[in-house]
This record gives structure tokens, C-alpha cells and sequence, in this order.
């Protein structure tokens, strides 16, 4: 898998509906090394929650005149397409690109294949308290400004290269996303 194209990507959310996203960052992984990176704030014409707000300090102030999600789509689908798609607890940064999709009818792949670097970590770092993405920032001492989505993508593609330089065989941890019923689907 270290020769695979990664898509890296962490987003945020403007409150709990989770069906839109205030923030992304994504970081491509090519040959184990980051070769790309964005990361952007989304106006997600939408609310915000004070809960949301406080977690990652995005305000409706701070989106104004920022791109839509449709206009940024044209940007993010090429990092995303012939990649393997990788997040820290993947399920959830999934569910939320695949609602704003579907909100704003734009079709895309139906099964993608994605890594979660929270699951390799349940397997590969058991000594550690928890499996949380600044738990094992800390750990492997990758910087980590959390919540944040370009630094959440960027340390995210730091667990994944160290995965890879440690020679773990990621492989029984890749799974397809369906897009459609938003979930991942069953593993054979």
C-alpha cells in the first residue's frame, strides 16, 4: 500500500446536523510522502451551533465570502478521485461529505475505498490511554492544532506515513463507504 495515492481529509461541521461543513483540509499522500495540501474554510449556508462554534472557533462571521461547498467541489474532486480516501474515525468525516453531497445534489463515487487511522491505532497502539487523534499526535510527537481541519489532515497524514514506515500492513483495514445509504458497507 505505500505506493497507493491517499486523500487525507478532516472536516468541520457548523452544528449537529452534520450535513454540512464549515472547514476542510485535505493532505495527499503519494510514495509515503505529503505532496499536496489545502485547506479551506466553506460557508455552509447554514446555522451555526454554540457547541460548534466554541469546539473549533469557525463563527458565521468567519465564513462570509468564503467559498460554498459546490463551488469548492470543483476544486476538492480531483484530490479525492483515485485516491484512497483516509480520516481519523473515517465513519464520521464520510457521513459528513456524503450528506453535503447529497444536499446539494452533486454525485459522485458510489463506494469509495477509505482508511481510518483511529482503527489501525486500536491494533497497532494498545498501550496507549485512548486511540483520539491528539493522543497519538502526542505520542509520536506530530504537531496538532485540533479542530482545526488543515492541521487535523496534515497530522492524520503523519499517522498514516508512520503506519507505513513501520511496515504495517494496512490492507485488512480498507474498507468502501457506501454513499448512498451513508455507511460503511458490510466487510466480507
Amino acid at each position: 500500500m505505500y505506493w497507493e495515492r491517499f486523500a487525507v481529509f478532516d472536516v468541520e461541521t457548523p452544528n449537529s446536523a452534520n450535513n454540512r461543513m464549515s472547514a476542510i483540509g485535505v493532505t495527499i499522500v503519494s510514495q509515503g510522502q505529503i505532496v499536496q495540501h489545502l485547506e479551506t474554510l466553506i460557508d455552509p449556508e447554514t446555522h451555526f451551533d454554540p457547541f460548534n462554534v466554541q469546539l473549533t472557533g469557525i463563527t458565521p462571521q468567519a465564513v462570509q465570502g468564503k467559498p460554498t461547498f459546490p463551488v469548492l467541489w470543483n476544486l476538492l474532486e480531483p484530490m479525492l478521485n483515485n485516491s484512497i480516501l483516509v480520516a481519523h474515525n473515517a465513519p464520521f468525516d464520510l457521513s459528513v461529505l456524503a450528506r453535503c453531497l447529497k444536499h446539494y445534489g452533486i454525485r459522485w463515487q458510489d463506494n469509495p475505498r477509505y482508511l481510518c487511522t483511529c482503527q489501525v491505532g486500536r491494533k497497532h497502539l494498545r498501550h496507549l490511554p485512548d486511540r483520539k487523534l491528539n493522543t497519538i499526535c502526542s505520542h509520536l510527537q506530530i504537531p496538532l492544532d485540533h479542530h482545526r481541519a488543515g492541521s487535523d489532515s496534515e497530522a492524520c497524514a503523519k499517522i498514516l506515513i508512520h503506519y507505513l514506515q513501520q511496515g504495517i500492513d494496512l490492507t485488512p483495514f480498507l474498507r468502501t463507504y457506501d454513499m448512498t445509504t451513508i455507511r460503511t458497507k458490510p466487510h466480507c
